[in-house]
């Protein structure tokens, strides 16, 4: 079965992202585990999965990693929709 964001978590982690600061820097895991509430290993696991899908892009900054949106994939993705997929 399919794992999908029935709850919103993703949705949330991809808006946050978006917000000023986050964009530029893009967030850890541990930023996204705080933020959220989140155990560290299930804030990986849906950043992990929307890298996979092609929606983070990685990063390596002062020896860590680094996620943050791709706007080009989102908006491609945003257009299957629209088209009805």
């Amino acid at each position: 079965m399919p794992r999908t964001p029935a709850d919103g978590t993703r949705l949330r982690i991809l808006a946050w992202l978006k917000e000023p600061g986050t964009a530029e820097r893009g967030a850890t895991v541990d930023a996204v585990a705080t933020r959220f509430a989140l155990p560290h290993p299930v804030a990986h696991t849906h950043l992990r999965l929307l890298a996979a899908l092609g929606l983070l892009r990685t990063g390596r900054g002062a020896g860590r990693l680094y996620y943050r949106r791709d706007e080009v994939r989102i908006a491609e993705v945003a257009r299957l929709f629209e088209k009805g997929w």
